[in-house]
């Protein structure tokens, strides 16, 4: 047996070798760094606080949809509706947010809307053999269709400055006051999304590292048919990881309409392929079986940070 065959079970896991996924994550990284001290040595203000803080927050929403859609990948399939789930989503906490609920519920509703897009996927793919590929395309289309009728195609504003913490708090801000009584920033501290990106990160990770759900995601990616005959309910994986990425995707909603105080129906635009940019760089295969939460972090930062210095 060769060593890019593992076995579990009944069945082989597909995965590079030890030697080749180190090797495709050490040269991710080092493409990273070759950025970071390009854009160093193109502008000095690339490397100050502030402009390090705004990668953070730009590559928030990029990484929360990656880890998702990473998840996907691995299972063989594809998730083309995260860009408009995430405007849904974002639309629905906004709509919940106006009519009078507070906004962590209203936030958890959107989560919620997310995640239950992403399991009407997982049941037309699962349950009606439809491709992944034409369900989630679909899934784009009902998902932007359904957020700009709820709002006209317009956005919903005067959300309150409640609904702007989590995109625009930061832990450990220090904040002084001057004597002509204007505020002086003194460190911006760091920005919740950053914070919420890296607990979901370690979430992510354990789950498929170290869960049974994350091998059987693993398994079905690898061999699905060799999977099933070895026990594994392959349709639940499947629907495990696509109801993921539309929650996912619906948290990253709150944090990008959270960070504009604004519901914008026509946000998430393309987003999809950032998404799925940041899972393959860093290494997922979209045959499947293949992929990994920290190598998508590394490729959502490298999309991040190229955004950011080209600017």
């Amino acid at each position: 047996m060769s060593d890019a065959s593992k076995p579990v079970g009944f069945y082989t896991l597909k995965t590079l070798t030890p030697g080749a996924a180190q090797l495709h994550r050490l040269s991710a990284l080092l493409t990273l760094v070759l950025l970071i001290l390009g854009f160093a040595l193109a502008s000095p203000a690339f490397l100050s606080v502030n402009n390090s803080l705004t990668v953070l927050l730009q590559t928030s929403v990029i990484g929360l949809l990656g880890i998702g859609m990473t998840m996907v990948i691995i299972t063989g399939g594809i998730d083309l509706s995260v860009g408009s789930v995430l405007a849904l989503s974002g639309v629905i906490t906004g709509m919940s947010v106006k009519v009078g609920l507070p906004v962590i519920p209203a936030m958890t509703l959107g989560v919620i809307a997310g995640g239950l897009c992403g399991a009407f996927n997982g049941f037309v793919i699962t349950k009606l053999r439809i491709p992944p590929f034409v369900a989630t395309l679909g899934m784009m289309l009902i998902a932007r269709g359904i957020a700009l009728q709820l709002t006209g195609a317009a956005p919903i504003s005067q959300l309150g400055e409640a609904f702007g913490v989590l995109g625009n708090g930061a832990l450990f801000r220090v904040v002084e006051m001057r004597e002509n009584g204007f505020p002086r920033v003194v460190f911006p501290g760091i920005p919740y999304p950053a914070i919420l990106l890296l607990i979901v990160a370690i979430g992510a990770a354990y789950l498929l590292r170290r869960r049974q759900i994350g091998r059987h995601i693993y398994a079905t990616g690898s061999n699905e048919e060799a999977a099933r005959l070895s026990g594994v309910r392959v349709d639940s994986a499947k629907l495990y990881a696509y109801v993921m990425s539309g929650a996912l995707a619906g948290l990253a909603g709150n944090v990008l309409m959270s960070r504009l105080v604004t519901a914008q129906p026509s946000e998430g635009v393309m987003y999809e392929l950032d998404a799925i940019a940041a899972a393959v760089i860093g290494g997922a295969s979209l045959s499947g079986g293949v992929g990994g939460v920290s190598g998508t972090m590394i490729g959502a930062f490298i999309i991040g940070i190229l955004r950011n210095g080209l600017n």
